[in-house]
């Protein structure tokens, strides 16, 4: 059985941080508000001339020096997004552009919040049919110029980061391995949680203004309550399928969406909150960006040790879901 290999870890944020006493000034809220409903005090931002290729091209070096593999030697970019550079080219060219390589298969993932899990078992499968690869998978978002800061409902959840590993086979000596990844989607519950315009079904024409369905726009009970239950359910479906129990997991790192959801989480899956990796008080909710820069900090502070088996959640717009075990 081929052994899946995350040789290194990386992650980035934008230098600019905005508080939740910034946000007081922006629009009707407190940080009383924002802290009690999330969990999150501040959120980085994007600077004006930075993009979410810049941000990945940050988080890759950073992995592939951790991983001692040079860019050259790269074979697959993959990187999920639901806020690219452009259309066309491919937020995964840019970032092959700004390594200064060429000729490696470079491909967009987009499953929202769900990108890095999805990117992951993308890079997997390439794995399994060339062993040789290398493969970088990037998760980055701006998602700051996708939110329409006039909506207190929104705009005091989300922030700019990027994360990024990489993946080659071998043995499990070698490093942390990918021990499962079991993934889900629902579309038709995908009008809960959506970023419309733009698209083709909410085209604009030149010179016509855009509105709110530019922008991210969700209802957030409803989003919650498939979070925990999808998450859960994913925990333990991925548990049995590998033939564990709650039990022989040492640290959960779920998707950083809100703290009221990774609370109801791990209250439902048994997990005391010691043993919970969260940094969504300094970051807010970064989408694909969330958990490969939970994993990056979580190794970088200890909370994850040689040994343990980490457990990750993960729920998105789509609606889109998934869990993955990590075994370092």
């Amino acid at each position: 059985m081929m052994n899946f290999i995350l040789r290194g870890f990386g992650h980035y944020a934008p230098e600019k941080v905005l508080t939740n006493a910034d946000l007081e000034k922006i629009v009707d809220t407190s940080d009383e508000w924002i802290t009690s409903r999330t969990g999150i005090k501040e959120r980085h931002i994007a600077a004006d001339d930075e993009c979410t290729s810049d941000m990945g091209y940050e988080a890759a070096q950073k992995a592939l020096a951790q991983a001692g593999i040079k860019p050259e030697e790269l074979t697959h970019i993959i990187c999920g997004t639901f806020t690219p550079d452009s259309m066309i080219p491919s937020t995964a060219c840019r970032i092959q552009e700004k390594l200064g390589i060429k000729g490696q298969m470079c491909l967009d993932v987009q499953a929202a919040c769900s990108g890095y899990l999805y990117a992951l078992q993308s890079a997997r499968g390439y794995l399994c049919l060339e062993p040789d690869s290398k493969i970088l998978v990037v998760t980055s978002e701006v998602v700051s110029r996708r939110m329409n800061w006039e909506d207190r409902a929104t705009c005091v959840l989300f922030g700019d980061a990027a994360g990024a590993t990489v993946m080659t086979s071998g043995d499990t000596a070698d490093g942390p391995h990918v021990v499962d990844v079991m993934l889900a989607a629902d579309g038709s519950l995908g009008d809960l949680l959506t970023v419309n315009g733009g698209g083709s079904a909410y085209s604009y024409k030149l010179g016509e203004a855009i509105g709110p369905e530019y922008f991210v726009e969700f209802k957030g009970r409803e989003v919650f309550k498939h979070a925990v239950r999808n998450m859960t359910d994913m925990c333990e479906s991925i548990l049995e399928r590998n033939g564990l129990t709650k039990a022989d997991v040492n640290v959960l790192i779920p998707h950083q969406a809100n703290l009221r959801i990774i609370d109801a989480v791990g209250r439902r899956f048994d997990i005391p909150e010691e043993r919970i990796f969260t940094n969504i008080a300094r970051y807010g909710n970064t989408s694909a960006a969330s958990v490969p820069v939970a994993l990056s900090e979580a190794l970088e502070t200890g909370f994850v040790n040689k040994g343990d088996l980490v457990l990750i959640p993960t729920f998105g717009g789509g609606f889109t879901w998934g869990s993955a075990l990590i075994q370092f």
